[in-house]
């Protein structure tokens, strides 16, 4: 396929001129084309919901949500599986980051890692991809090889399979499962793919991690209740959360905080339902965690 058929290789008509700009112009464009991301976002949100049931899938069956990407994509990739463990407490084991380049490429280009296919499916071998994973490519283009690498080995392991993309028809569509193609047209610099394309990634990502770990159950209302507890600025944050769930004073919030070992989860279930320590953990171990589930399998909230 030739490059200058990628709607993210193409010139945009809108900044042709763009050296020759003021620089508040400049920045008006920017703006202006920028502002069209959540809208081309909006238009694939029917393909993000069928990945997060692909992901919830995946993680109740053991399995783990896999990234792989390369450059901006794959920068992308570890930032958000990076974010995802202190803001909903789960193990770094959970979201697992495959870029082309490796650690060197985070803040070093290595452009030509993600030209090599066979390095893809290396690397997808070394994380023991297995079919209780949801393995998610990142490509702007929708064509690097070093996604197809990984996707080709988590098709033969039974793994499903996820593109996000910026362009129509992807090449790595045949690939997937589920394809997300956020289609957000030439960029204001020609190809740099870090702009329009990169923001509507970041987009797509925060979107299946956060809607994720709410599914999982590590959200309650919308409180993250996995958050765990290093110092006093997030003991006095739980306390607070359980307090403005269970309408209980700041003071005996702290108690049951205290009482539950710190358990955030533990104590706006203990807290809710006026029950000891033992049976509310119990019910939260059946329940895989999920306080909601929890909490209606003990009778709601006293």
């Amino acid at each position: 396929m030739k490059f200058d058929k990628l709607d993210t290789e193409r010139s945009n008509p809108k900044s042709m001129n763009l050296d020759e700009l003021s620089t508040y112009e400049m920045l008006r464009i920017m703006n202006e084309e920028d502002a069209t991301v959540p809208l081309s976002v909006r238009e694939v949100l029917e393909e993000i919901a069928s990945a997060v049931e692909l992901c919830v899938e995946s993680l109740q069956s053991g399995g783990r949500i896999v990234y792989a990407g390369a450059g901006t994509s794959g920068r992308l990739g570890v930032l958000d599986a990076a974010e995802v463990v202190p803001t909903f407490g789960v193990s770094k084991e959970l979201f697992v980051t495959l870029m082309a380049g490796g650690q060197e490429a985070l803040a070093n280009p290595v452009e030509h890692a993600e030209d090599s296919v066979e390095l893809g499916e290396q690397e997808a071998e070394k994380v023991a991809i297995s079919g209780r994973d949801a393995v998610i490519g990142i490509s702007a283009s929708g064509r690097t090889p070093y996604v197809e690498g990984i996707l080709r080995h988590a098709r033969k392991q039974g793994a499903r399979t996820i593109i996000i993309c910026n362009v129509g028809n992807p090449r790595l569509a045949e690939l997937a499962d589920v394809t997300i193609a956020v289609r957000t047209g030439p960029e204001v610099v020609t190809g740099s793919t870090r702009l329009k394309a990169g923001t509507a990634q970041k987009m797509v990502l925060n979107m299946i991690s956060t809607i994720t770990m709410v599914r999982v159950g590590r959200v309650f209302g919308n409180y993250m209740i996995g958050v765990k507890i290093l110092n006093r600025k997030l003991v006095d944050r739980a306390t607070r959360i359980i307090s403005e769930i269970s309408d209980l004073s700041y003071e005996e919030s702290a108690k049951i905080l205290d009482a539950s070992g710190r358990e955030v989860p533990l104590a706006i279930l203990m807290a809710l339902t006026g029950l000891g320590k033992g049976q509310c953990e119990e019910s939260l171990k059946r329940n895989r965690g999920h306080v909601r589930s929890a909490l209606k399998e003990l009778g709601g909230v006293k």
